[in-house]
């Protein structure tokens, strides 16, 4: 059984409709219409009038390297709740162990260089993100729009490319089996070429966040 902050690709896999990604390299999940229309939408317009611009941790120098906009979903909106209610069910994860639910607008042209979403245990920035809560465990993305064209999520170390459609989930374990961070979780949401994208990320923590 899996610890609270953690869930499983078995867990995981008792949803219906929800595919494994086939590579002994990542535990890797996809579920497609996860959220339905009505609820994408709702999320859009919040992250619409509350976005800001994205930041980085252990900041490399590279000003283009993530160009998105964020919000900070607030919990008491009614869909913030469902989405929320949402995806505990589906992880099996105590929702103490998740971080504040974040969403993410890119326009043409923004896109969010290769990373990983587990920080480096010997970065400037381990201490103030990792030091009360531990490092991320699980990352479960939705987008919540069909783009026209481009904003693909690739995982070039296993080949994958994930297509942004509408309600869809993809979701990861960031560790590989001894606790540390898998570097082929590294991923790259590519540039948006025509259209918009809107997704909502929910990262979980080894220890209550908070």
């Amino acid at each position: 059984m899996h610890g609270p902050g953690d869930s499983s690709i078995e867990f995981l896999r008792t949803h219906h409709g929800v595919m494994r990604v086939p590579s002994p390299k990542i535990e890797m999940v996809v579920k497609p219409a996860f959220l339905p229309p009505a609820l994408c939408a709702d999320l859009i317009h919040l992250i619409e009038t509350d976005r800001r611009p994205s930041t980085l941790a252990d900041y490399n120098g590279d000003t283009a390297f993530r160009t998105s906009e964020t919000c900070d979903m607030k919990v008491e909106e009614p869909a913030v709740r469902e989405a929320e209610r949402m995806l505990t069910d589906f992880t099996g994860i105590n929702p103490a162990h998740g971080e504040t639910l974040q969403g993410q607008r890119y326009e043409v042209g923004q896109e969010f260089k290769q990373h990983t979403d587990w920080f480096n245990p010997d970065g400037e920035d381990w201490e103030k993100f990792c030091s009360v809560a531990g490092q991320r465990t699980w990352t479960f993305m939705v987008y919540l729009n069909d783009v026209e064209a481009g904003g693909t999520t690739r995982f070039k170390s296993i080949g994958k490319k994930v297509e942004p459609e509408a309600g869809k989930l993809v979701g990861w374990n960031n560790r590989k089996a001894d606790g540390s961070g898998n570097v082929n979780t590294l991923h790259h949401a590519m540039k948006v070429r025509k259209g918009m994208k809107y997704v909502i990320t929910k990262w979980y923590r080894e220890k209550p966040w908070g």
